[in-house]
């Protein structure tokens, strides 16, 4: 049940973005639902440690199916995808319309690597007995 609700989650945050690209023309509105989706996605994450010591079975990549190994890597990257969606942002925020281009392209990534942490966590979790 635990991790029935955690795919719950992250198809909403995966839903939530995809609302969050669809209102880019709409500055403020963007900002708010995709800030929201990022918080919340990491929220998620410190909801899995905290019931799963996440972090310690994914420092043990030697010993984990290559599936686990993979759907880490992915969403480490999605994170880090993050802090340059912030910083890309908010440089856009402040007027410099010329990382435009970045911006977009950097959204476009996490977005996608977003659809590949939630479609690898199908394969990466293993339901306890």
């Amino acid at each position: 049940m635990e991790t029935l609700l955690m795919q719950i989650q992250s198809l909403c945050i995966v839903i939530l973005m995809g609302i969050g690209i669809y209102f880019r023309r709409y500055q403020t509105r963007h900002v708010k639902i995709m800030s929201a989706a990022m918080i919340w996605d990491v929220l998620l994450i410190l909801q899995i440690e905290l019931s799963r010591s996440a972090i310690l079975k994914a420092s043990k990549a030697v010993s984990n199916t290559i599936a686990l190994n993979i759907h880490v890597s992915i969403a480490i990257l999605t994170v880090l995808f993050y802090v340059f969606m912030i910083k890309t942002g908010r440089q856009m925020l402040q007027g410099n319309y010329k990382i435009r281009p970045r911006h977009k392209w950097l959204g476009w990534t996490t977005f996608s690597l977003r659809i590949l942490t939630f479609i690898t966590s199908f394969w990466a979790v293993v339901p306890k007995e």
